[in-house]
């Protein structure tokens, strides 16, 4: 089940960077997981400094 980003999220970008599936993207109002490239890995979630990011 891919990760998903909560409205926490305060656009640092420090997941994009660590996500090795390049599955993060920057969206309008925050960053989005695209979750047909999602490989389920967790480093978004890890590297998140606010943990924003939950699996989905």
């Amino acid at each position: 089940m891919a990760y998903k980003i909560t409205d926490a999220c305060i656009s640092c970008g420090a997941c994009a960077a660590g996500c090795p599936c390049e599955a993060i993207y920057e969206g309008a109002e925050r960053f989005e997981i695209d979750p047909d490239k999602c490989c389920d890995c967790g480093a978004c979630a890890a590297g998140c400094p606010v943990e924003a990011i939950v699996e989905g």
